[in-house]
């Protein structure tokens, strides 16, 4: 998914569009996206396309579209203290965001399976915490990343908010959402339909479908017993 809204100058034109087309919805989740400037994860000679509704990739680092990032801003529903789980939590992009809902007692995790993305995402949040004025306005929650194998961790961490950017194979499917807190919310795409998935506990899952995307998809291996 991607295309949905036209391509913005500043990232605060691309949060117009956002808002106008009702991919972002609420005035938090408005705000949190123009504190965090989407260019400031592009590699330096990419910045041409941040602003645009497309989903970016070069090597093993990858943005969604911003309407997708939108729309799972949305649908985490985040507020203070919460803990959130990113898999595959790549240039730290949703992370650093969604720090800024969770607050000061909050959890913030992101897992990505390459050292090197992981070193990426640790210069844009020294970069964010040394130039951002949301530092002052908000009370941040700084993400931690972690190298790890999404399909290989352990289930009793669990956690009140997870994303998973990448496709599930299907038979992992119960062991993500062993990782979800009963009350939680999971979202994540499932199998090679690429359909956006939102799982909502209480005592039992449900699912509810959103869009189509071009997505990644995690590294299958044995999960330990």
């Amino acid at each position: 998914m991607g295309g949905s809204v036209s391509a913005g100058r500043s990232n605060d034109e691309l949060i117009d569009r956002l808002v106008e087309a009702e991919f972002i919805k609420t005035p938090l989740i408005q705000r949190v996206f123009r504190a965090v400037d989407r260019g400031d994860y592009y590699a330096p000679n990419q910045k041409q396309n941040a602003y645009k509704d497309i989903a970016w990739r070069m090597g093993n680092l990858h943005l969604s579209a911003p309407c997708v990032y939108s729309v799972v801003m949305e649908a985490l529903k985040l507020r203070a203290g919460l803990s959130f789980l990113n898999l595959g939590s790549g240039s730290g992009y949703l992370s650093t965001m969604a720090g800024l809902v969770l607050g000061p007692y909050g959890t913030n995790h992101g897992i990505e399976l390459y050292g090197e993305i992981v070193d990426f995402a640790y210069e844009r949040l020294d970069d964010f915490l040394k130039h951002s004025n949301a530092v002052d306005e908000y009370e941040f929650c700084e993400p931690t990343f972690m190298v790890g194998n999404c399909l290989t961790l352990d289930s009793s961490l669990q956690y009140d908010r997870v994303y998973c950017g990448a496709s599930c194979p299907a038979e992992y499917e119960p062991y993500i959402k062993n990782l979800v807190k009963v009350g939680g919310i999971l979202i994540m795409p499932l199998n090679e339909k690429v359909c956006e998935y939102i799982l909502n506990i209480r005592k039992y899952f449900f699912k509810s479908h959103w869009f189509n995307r071009n997505i990644s998809h995690l590294c299958s291996c044995s999960v330990p017993n």
